[in-house]
Protein backbone atom coordinates (compact mmCIF):
# COMPACT_ATOMS: atom_id res chain seq x y z
CA UNK A 1 0.00 0.00 0.00
CA UNK A 2 1.03 3.64 -0.38
CA UNK A 3 1.86 5.51 2.83
CA UNK A 4 0.59 9.03 3.51
CA UNK A 5 3.13 11.76 2.73
CA UNK A 6 3.27 12.61 6.47
CA UNK A 7 4.34 9.04 7.33
CA UNK A 8 8.16 8.65 7.53
CA UNK A 9 7.83 5.30 5.78
CA UNK A 10 6.74 7.16 2.64
CA UNK A 11 10.48 7.89 2.14
CA UNK A 12 11.16 4.18 1.61
CA UNK A 13 11.12 2.50 -1.76
CA UNK A 14 7.76 3.11 -3.41
CA UNK A 15 5.22 0.31 -3.26
CA UNK A 16 3.90 -1.05 -6.54
CA UNK A 17 0.59 -2.03 -5.00
CA UNK A 18 -2.42 -0.05 -6.26
CA UNK A 19 -4.33 2.15 -3.83
CA UNK A 20 -7.25 0.08 -2.56
CA UNK A 21 -9.14 3.23 -1.56
CA UNK A 22 -9.48 4.12 -5.25
CA UNK A 23 -11.07 0.79 -6.19
CA UNK A 24 -14.63 0.73 -7.51
CA UNK A 25 -17.24 -1.55 -5.97
CA UNK A 26 -18.13 -4.92 -7.54
CA UNK A 27 -21.38 -5.09 -9.50
CA UNK A 28 -23.76 -8.06 -9.69
CA UNK A 29 -26.45 -8.63 -12.32
CA UNK A 30 -28.79 -11.62 -11.99
CA UNK A 31 -30.58 -11.39 -15.33
CA UNK A 32 -33.53 -13.58 -14.38
CA UNK A 33 -34.34 -11.01 -11.67
CA UNK A 34 -33.96 -7.92 -13.89
CA UNK A 35 -36.20 -6.48 -16.58
CA UNK A 36 -34.53 -6.73 -20.00
CA UNK A 37 -33.04 -3.59 -21.48
CA UNK A 38 -34.49 -4.53 -24.87
CA UNK A 39 -37.09 -6.91 -26.32
CA UNK A 40 -37.60 -8.08 -29.90
CA UNK A 41 -40.78 -8.37 -31.94
CA UNK A 42 -40.52 -12.15 -31.74
CA UNK A 43 -40.23 -12.24 -27.96
CA UNK A 44 -36.46 -12.26 -27.55
CA UNK A 45 -34.98 -10.57 -24.49
CA UNK A 46 -31.64 -8.77 -24.13
CA UNK A 47 -29.79 -7.36 -21.15
CA UNK A 48 -26.84 -4.95 -21.49
CA UNK A 49 -24.15 -4.25 -18.88
CA UNK A 50 -21.14 -2.04 -19.35
CA UNK A 51 -17.68 -2.25 -17.80
CA UNK A 52 -14.57 -0.10 -18.08
CA UNK A 53 -13.59 -1.36 -21.54
CA UNK A 54 -16.45 -3.53 -22.80
CA UNK A 55 -20.22 -3.54 -23.16
CA UNK A 56 -21.76 -7.00 -22.73
CA UNK A 57 -25.14 -7.93 -24.19
CA UNK A 58 -26.66 -11.18 -22.91
CA UNK A 59 -29.39 -12.28 -25.33
CA UNK A 60 -32.09 -14.93 -25.11
CA UNK A 61 -33.19 -14.82 -28.74
CA UNK A 62 -36.43 -16.13 -30.20
CA UNK A 63 -36.89 -17.79 -33.58
CA UNK A 64 -36.89 -15.16 -36.32
CA UNK A 65 -34.92 -12.51 -34.45
CA UNK A 66 -32.66 -10.40 -36.67
CA UNK A 67 -29.91 -8.00 -35.58
CA UNK A 68 -28.43 -5.38 -37.92
CA UNK A 69 -25.25 -3.61 -36.89
CA UNK A 70 -22.74 -1.16 -38.34
CA UNK A 71 -19.88 -1.00 -35.88
CA UNK A 72 -16.59 0.88 -35.99
CA UNK A 73 -14.86 -1.78 -33.87
CA UNK A 74 -14.66 -5.54 -34.05
CA UNK A 75 -17.34 -7.52 -32.17
CA UNK A 76 -16.97 -10.88 -30.42
CA UNK A 77 -19.94 -13.26 -30.09
CA UNK A 78 -20.07 -16.16 -27.64
CA UNK A 79 -22.84 -18.55 -28.70
CA UNK A 80 -23.97 -20.37 -25.55
CA UNK A 81 -25.41 -23.87 -25.13
CA UNK A 82 -28.96 -23.63 -26.51
CA UNK A 83 -31.26 -25.09 -29.16
CA UNK A 84 -30.91 -22.64 -32.03
CA UNK A 85 -28.34 -21.36 -34.49
CA UNK A 86 -27.60 -18.11 -36.25
CA UNK A 87 -26.44 -16.99 -39.66
CA UNK A 88 -23.88 -14.19 -39.72
CA UNK A 89 -23.71 -11.99 -42.82
CA UNK A 90 -21.45 -9.09 -43.80
CA UNK A 91 -21.73 -6.38 -46.44
CA UNK A 92 -18.94 -8.14 -48.34
CA UNK A 93 -21.31 -11.05 -49.04
CA UNK A 94 -19.82 -13.40 -46.45
CA UNK A 95 -22.38 -15.71 -44.79
CA UNK A 96 -21.57 -18.21 -42.05
CA UNK A 97 -23.87 -20.42 -39.98
CA UNK A 98 -22.90 -20.62 -36.32
CA UNK A 99 -24.16 -23.29 -33.91
CA UNK A 100 -23.74 -23.56 -30.16
CA UNK A 101 -21.20 -23.74 -28.55
CA UNK A 102 -18.98 -21.40 -30.59
CA UNK A 103 -17.16 -18.09 -30.59
CA UNK A 104 -17.23 -15.75 -33.58
CA UNK A 105 -15.56 -12.44 -34.34
CA UNK A 106 -16.89 -9.90 -36.85
CA UNK A 107 -14.79 -7.14 -38.35
CA UNK A 108 -15.99 -3.51 -38.31
CA UNK A 109 -18.57 -2.41 -40.84
CA UNK A 110 -22.15 -3.42 -41.64
CA UNK A 111 -23.16 -6.92 -40.53
CA UNK A 112 -26.21 -8.82 -39.37
CA UNK A 113 -27.30 -12.07 -37.81
CA UNK A 114 -30.49 -14.05 -38.25
CA UNK A 115 -31.67 -16.45 -35.55
CA UNK A 116 -33.28 -19.85 -36.01
CA UNK A 117 -34.78 -21.48 -32.92
CA UNK A 118 -34.19 -20.37 -29.35
CA UNK A 119 -30.60 -19.16 -29.12
CA UNK A 120 -28.61 -17.66 -26.27
CA UNK A 121 -25.46 -15.64 -26.79
CA UNK A 122 -23.16 -12.93 -25.48
CA UNK A 123 -22.13 -9.95 -27.61
CA UNK A 124 -18.95 -8.14 -26.59
CA UNK A 125 -18.73 -4.57 -27.90
CA UNK A 126 -16.15 -1.90 -27.16
CA UNK A 127 -17.18 1.13 -25.13
CA UNK A 128 -16.93 3.20 -28.32
CA UNK A 129 -20.21 1.53 -29.36
CA UNK A 130 -22.33 4.30 -27.89
CA UNK A 131 -25.80 3.00 -28.80
CA UNK A 132 -25.12 -0.24 -26.90
CA UNK A 133 -23.47 1.56 -24.01
CA UNK A 134 -26.44 3.90 -23.57
CA UNK A 135 -28.79 0.94 -23.01
CA UNK A 136 -26.70 -0.55 -20.20
CA UNK A 137 -28.37 -1.31 -16.88
CA UNK A 138 -25.44 0.49 -15.24
CA UNK A 139 -24.95 3.22 -17.84
CA UNK A 140 -23.76 5.72 -15.21
CA UNK A 141 -21.46 3.36 -13.31
CA UNK A 142 -18.27 4.91 -14.72
CA UNK A 143 -19.43 8.53 -14.86
CA UNK A 144 -16.62 9.52 -12.48
CA UNK A 145 -13.92 7.50 -14.24
CA UNK A 146 -12.69 3.93 -14.62
CA UNK A 147 -11.37 3.53 -11.10
CA UNK A 148 -8.04 1.71 -11.33
CA UNK A 149 -8.79 0.11 -14.70
CA UNK A 150 -6.52 1.23 -17.52
CA UNK A 151 -8.21 2.26 -20.75
CA UNK A 152 -7.61 -0.56 -23.23
CA UNK A 153 -6.04 -0.10 -26.66
CA UNK A 154 -6.71 -2.42 -29.62
CA UNK A 155 -4.37 -5.33 -30.22
CA UNK A 156 -2.97 -5.97 -33.73
CA UNK A 157 -5.35 -6.64 -36.59
CA UNK A 158 -6.06 -10.31 -37.29
CA UNK A 159 -4.21 -12.20 -39.99
CA UNK A 160 -5.87 -12.61 -43.40
CA UNK A 161 -8.90 -11.04 -45.00
CA UNK A 162 -11.82 -12.91 -43.41
CA UNK A 163 -14.55 -10.63 -42.11
CA UNK A 164 -16.00 -13.42 -39.93
CA UNK A 165 -14.06 -15.97 -37.94
CA UNK A 166 -15.81 -18.85 -36.18
CA UNK A 167 -14.37 -21.25 -33.60
CA UNK A 168 -16.78 -24.16 -33.31
CA UNK A 169 -17.51 -27.07 -30.99
CA UNK A 170 -15.80 -25.51 -27.99
CA UNK A 171 -17.43 -28.13 -25.75
CA UNK A 172 -15.36 -30.80 -27.57
CA UNK A 173 -11.98 -29.20 -26.74
CA UNK A 174 -10.39 -31.56 -24.24
CA UNK A 175 -8.64 -30.27 -21.12
CA UNK A 176 -4.87 -30.11 -21.29
CA UNK A 177 -2.61 -30.28 -18.26
CA UNK A 178 -1.09 -26.91 -17.53
CA UNK A 179 -3.55 -24.99 -19.73
CA UNK A 180 -6.18 -22.63 -18.32
CA UNK A 181 -9.69 -23.32 -19.69
CA UNK A 182 -10.48 -22.59 -23.35
CA UNK A 183 -9.26 -19.09 -24.15
CA UNK A 184 -10.04 -17.09 -27.29
CA UNK A 185 -9.17 -13.47 -27.98
CA UNK A 186 -10.04 -10.70 -30.42
CA UNK A 187 -8.49 -7.27 -30.86
CA UNK A 188 -10.49 -5.92 -27.92
CA UNK A 189 -11.51 -8.77 -25.63
CA UNK A 190 -10.69 -12.22 -24.32
CA UNK A 191 -13.12 -14.97 -23.26
CA UNK A 192 -12.09 -17.94 -21.14
CA UNK A 193 -14.74 -20.66 -21.37
CA UNK A 194 -14.00 -22.55 -18.17
CA UNK A 195 -14.57 -26.29 -18.02
CA UNK A 196 -17.87 -27.20 -16.33
CA UNK A 197 -17.75 -28.40 -12.75
CA UNK A 198 -20.32 -30.92 -11.58
CA UNK A 199 -21.20 -30.35 -7.95
CA UNK A 200 -19.58 -27.97 -5.48
CA UNK A 201 -15.92 -27.05 -5.67
CA UNK A 202 -13.69 -28.33 -2.87
CA UNK A 203 -13.48 -25.29 -0.55
CA UNK A 204 -9.84 -26.20 0.19
CA UNK A 205 -8.85 -25.56 -3.46
CA UNK A 206 -9.93 -21.96 -4.08
CA UNK A 207 -7.65 -19.50 -5.89
CA UNK A 208 -7.91 -15.95 -4.51
CA UNK A 209 -5.98 -13.45 -6.64
CA UNK A 210 -5.93 -9.82 -7.76
CA UNK A 211 -5.50 -7.77 -10.94
CA UNK A 212 -3.73 -4.42 -10.67
CA UNK A 213 -5.31 -2.54 -13.57
CA UNK A 214 -8.05 -4.51 -15.31
CA UNK A 215 -11.46 -5.91 -14.47
CA UNK A 216 -12.64 -9.49 -14.48
CA UNK A 217 -16.19 -10.11 -15.70
CA UNK A 218 -17.58 -13.49 -14.68
CA UNK A 219 -20.64 -14.72 -16.57
CA UNK A 220 -22.42 -17.60 -14.84
CA UNK A 221 -24.18 -19.59 -17.54
CA UNK A 222 -25.58 -22.36 -15.34
CA UNK A 223 -25.49 -23.53 -11.74
CA UNK A 224 -24.57 -21.39 -8.74
CA UNK A 225 -21.40 -19.72 -7.56
CA UNK A 226 -20.25 -17.69 -4.58
CA UNK A 227 -18.00 -14.80 -5.58
CA UNK A 228 -15.68 -14.17 -2.62
CA UNK A 229 -14.36 -10.60 -2.81
CA UNK A 230 -12.06 -8.74 -0.42
CA UNK A 231 -10.90 -5.12 -0.48
CA UNK A 232 -7.43 -4.55 1.00
CA UNK A 233 -7.13 -1.89 3.68
CA UNK A 234 -6.17 1.55 2.42
CA UNK A 235 -5.18 4.53 4.53
CA UNK A 236 -8.77 5.72 4.95
CA UNK A 237 -10.47 3.49 7.52
CA UNK A 238 -13.84 5.05 6.70
CA UNK A 239 -13.53 3.50 3.21
CA UNK A 240 -12.82 -0.04 4.47
CA UNK A 241 -15.38 -2.65 3.43
CA UNK A 242 -16.36 -6.01 4.84
CA UNK A 243 -15.58 -9.07 2.75
CA UNK A 244 -18.31 -10.01 0.26
CA UNK A 245 -19.52 -13.57 -0.30
CA UNK A 246 -22.12 -13.06 -3.01
CA UNK A 247 -24.10 -16.13 -4.06
CA UNK A 248 -25.46 -15.89 -7.59
CA UNK A 249 -26.87 -18.29 -10.16
CA UNK A 250 -27.11 -18.30 -13.93
CA UNK A 251 -27.59 -16.40 -16.06
CA UNK A 252 -25.70 -13.58 -14.37
CA UNK A 253 -22.74 -11.26 -14.80
CA UNK A 254 -20.42 -10.02 -12.08
CA UNK A 255 -17.97 -7.16 -12.64
CA UNK A 256 -14.94 -7.34 -10.33
CA UNK A 257 -12.77 -4.19 -10.41
CA UNK A 258 -9.04 -4.03 -9.65
CA UNK A 259 -7.36 -4.54 -7.26
CA UNK A 260 -9.95 -6.48 -5.25
CA UNK A 261 -8.99 -9.97 -4.10
CA UNK A 262 -11.44 -12.45 -5.60
CA UNK A 263 -12.17 -16.10 -6.23
CA UNK A 264 -15.31 -17.87 -7.43
CA UNK A 265 -16.57 -21.06 -5.79
CA UNK A 266 -18.99 -23.34 -7.62
CA UNK A 267 -21.65 -24.39 -5.11
CA UNK A 268 -24.46 -25.77 -7.30
CA UNK A 269 -25.40 -29.43 -6.96
CA UNK A 270 -25.53 -29.97 -10.74
CA UNK A 271 -23.41 -28.62 -13.58
CA UNK A 272 -21.80 -25.24 -12.92
CA UNK A 273 -20.62 -23.28 -15.99
CA UNK A 274 -18.82 -19.95 -16.06
CA UNK A 275 -17.07 -17.76 -18.65
CA UNK A 276 -14.52 -15.13 -17.65
CA UNK A 277 -14.28 -12.03 -19.85
CA UNK A 278 -11.42 -9.54 -20.00
CA UNK A 279 -11.09 -6.33 -22.04
CA UNK A 280 -8.65 -5.84 -23.61
CA UNK A 281 -6.96 -9.22 -23.94
CA UNK A 282 -4.74 -10.36 -21.07
CA UNK A 283 -1.02 -10.18 -21.80
CA UNK A 284 -0.10 -12.75 -19.13
CA UNK A 285 -2.47 -15.38 -20.53
CA UNK A 286 -1.34 -14.55 -24.06
CA UNK A 287 2.34 -15.15 -23.24
CA UNK A 288 1.67 -18.72 -22.10
CA UNK A 289 2.38 -21.12 -25.01
CA UNK A 290 -0.78 -22.89 -26.13
CA UNK A 291 -3.19 -21.10 -23.82
CA UNK A 292 -4.90 -18.89 -26.44
CA UNK A 293 -6.50 -21.26 -28.92
CA UNK A 294 -6.86 -18.76 -31.77
CA UNK A 295 -3.47 -17.08 -31.33
CA UNK A 296 -2.53 -17.76 -34.96
CA UNK A 297 -5.44 -15.59 -36.10
CA UNK A 298 -4.94 -12.84 -33.52
CA UNK A 299 -1.28 -11.94 -32.96
CA UNK A 300 -0.16 -10.46 -29.67
CA UNK A 301 1.59 -7.09 -29.64
CA UNK A 302 5.29 -6.84 -28.89
CA UNK A 303 5.97 -6.10 -25.25
CA UNK A 304 7.19 -2.58 -25.98
CA UNK A 305 3.86 -1.84 -27.68
CA UNK A 306 2.04 -2.57 -24.40
CA UNK A 307 3.93 0.05 -22.42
Amino acid sequence: MAYLASDPRSQLAASTEPDADAALDPQYFAFDELAPTETTGHGGRLWTVRAANVAVVYAEHADGDVLDREDTDETMLVVLPSAGRLTLRTAQGEAVTVAPTSIATVRPGPWRYEVEGALRLLRLHTTATSDVLDRALNADAYADGLGLSVRATPWPAPAGDAAIRVYEAIEDIAPQEGRMGRIFRSRHAMANVLYPRVGPRDPRTLSPHTHDDFEQLSFVDAGEYVHHIRRAWGNDRTAWRADEHHRIGGPSLTVIPPPLVHTSEAVGAGENRMIDIFAGPRDDFSRRPGWVLNAEDYPAPRREELQ
